[in-house]
C-alpha cells in the first residue's frame, strides 16, 4: 500500500517521500527582494521533506504586496536563490519556487517602485495590510490593461526561467489565497467586460495563459499550480459558479500535463473528488488545521499523491524524523512568523537539540 514514505515522481522530479513543505511567507528578504542571509539555512533545516515549495516570490515589482518578500526577476535574486537551492539539494530534497503576484493585496509603501497596486478591476478589497507605518487600509487598485495583462503573463514566464537558472527543480504558480490570479476568478473583484471578464472561460483565461507560458518556458513537467477553491481571503467571493469554475479550470489545465496541482482544501468534498477524477498528474493536498494523527490519510486512500504541511514544518525543522518516531512537535511562535531575524526562523530546536537543552 502506498504511504507517505513511498518515493514518488512529481513531473520529472523524483522525491524521497510524499510530504511537502507548504509555501509560507516569512518576510525576511532584503529590501531589493534578494533572499535574506538566513534563508538558505531555514530551508536546509527543513530538507527532510520530499518536496519544498518556497514562500511566495514576486515575478515583478508589481507583484509585491508585503514587506520584505523575495523576488525572482533579476541577477541578484538568482544569486540569492542559488544558495538556497544548493543547500536543499545537498540534503537530498527538491525545491519548487512559488511565483506569487499579489495583485490588489498590496500598498505603495511596501514596494520598491511605490506605485498603485494593480488588479482585474479598480475595486478595493476592503481590508488592511501591514506596512512600515503600521496597519493601513489597502488602497484602490488600478485595472490592468490588456497590454499589461500580456506583460504580466510574460513576467511569470521570465521569473520561471530565472528560478530554473537559480537551480530550482520547478515552479509553482500561485493561483490561490486571494491574490491576482484568483482575483480574476471572483465576480466581486473582476468586473471586466473584455476577454478576461464575464463568464467562467474568460475569468480563468489568465490562469491558463500563465500556466501555458511557464510550461512553454521551462517545461510542463516542472510547472505546478496552487488553487484554493472557495477561499475568501482578500475579500473575494467566487459566488455560486465557483465550484464549476474550478471544474472547468482544472480540466483545461490537465490538458497542459503540468507536474501537479496543489489544492488548499476548505471543505467542498464533492468538488475535491471531481478535481481528483479529472486530474491525471500528481495532486498535492493541503488541509489547513489537519491533525497530526491524520497525516498520511489522503495518501492511503488515493485522494492525494502528496500532502503538504505548513505550521508543523515551520516550527519543527525535523518534522519528518519526529513523525517517524512519534515524537512531539515544537509549538509555533506566531509572534515571529513575519519579519525579524533568527528568532522564530532558524532557532527552532530539533529533537536532539531539545533533549540536550
Amino acid at each position: 500500500m502506498t504511504d507517505i514514505w513511498t518515493p514518488a515522481k512529481i513531473g520529472v522530479t523524483d522525491i524521497s517521500n510524499r510530504l511537502a513543505m507548504a509555501p509560507m511567507t516569512r518576510s525576511r528578504a532584503q529590501a531589493d527582494g534578494t533572499p535574506g542571509a538566513l534563508a538558505a539555512l531555514y530551508y536546509e533545516q527543513r530538507a527532510g521533506m520530499g518536496l519544498i515549495v518556497t514562500e511566495g516570490t514576486q515575478p515583478s515589482e508589481d507583484g509585491q504586496g508585503y514587506l520584505a518578500t523575495p523576488g525572482i526577476y533579476n541577477d541578484a535574486h538568482k544569486k540569492g536563490w542559488q544558495k538556497i537551492t544548493s543547500a536543499v539539494h545537498a540534503k537530498g530534497s527538491r525545491i519548487f519556487l512559488q511565483l506569487m503576484h499579489v495583485g490588489r493585496t498590496s500598498h505603495p509603501d511596501n514596494t520598491t517602485h511605490h506605485r498603485q497596486p494593480v488588479a482585474p478591476s479598480a475595486i478595493k478589497p476592503g481590508n488592511q495590510i501591514f506596512t512600515v507605518k503600521g496597519m493601513q487600509p489597502i488602497p484602490e487598485p488600478r485595472s490592468l490593461t490588456i497590454e499589461e495583462i500580456a506583460q504580466t503573463v510574460n513576467d511569470f514566464r521570465t521569473a520561471a526561467r530565472c528560478a530554473i537558472d537559480a537551480g530550482a527543480d520547478g515552479v509553482e504558480i500561485h493561483g490561490a489565497n486571494g491574490y491576482l490570479i484568483q482575483q480574476f476568478f471572483a465576480p466581486n473583484a473582476n468586473l471586466r467586460e473584455d476577454v478576461y471578464g464575464g463568464g467562467i472561460e474568460n475569468r480563468t483565461r489568465l490562469a491558463i495563459e500563465v500556466a501555458q507560458a511557464v510550461a512553454d518556458e521551462i517545461g510542463a513537467k516542472r510547472t505546478g499550480i496552487r488553487l484554493s477553491p472557495g477561499a475568501t481571503l482578500g475579500g473575494l467571493q467566487e459566488g455560486v459558479e465557483g465550484p464549476n469554475l474550478y471544474r472547468y479550470l482544472v480540466s483545461e489545465l490537465n490538458k497542459l500535463e503540468l507536474a501537479y496541482v496543489h489544492i488548499m482544501h476548505l471543505g467542498n468534498d464533492a468538488l475535491l473528488a471531481d478535481i481528483r477524477a479529472s486530474w491525471d498528474q500528481a495532486l498535492i493536498l493541503n488541509r489547513p488545521g489537519r491533525a497530526l494523527e491524520d497525516v498520511g490519510s489522503d495518501i492511503r486512500t488515493g485522494l492525494a499523491d502528496v500532502e503538504s504541511y505548513g505550521q508543523f514544518v515551520l516550527s519543527t525543522p525535523d518534522f519528518v524524523e519526529r513523525l517517524k518516531s512519534g515524537a512531539q512537535m515544537n509549538e509555533p511562535d506566531r509572534a515571529s512568523y513575519y519579519g525579524g531575524g533568527a528568532e522564530g526562523y532558524v532557532d527552532y530546536p530539533t529533537q536532539s537539540e531539545a533533549v540536550v537543552a
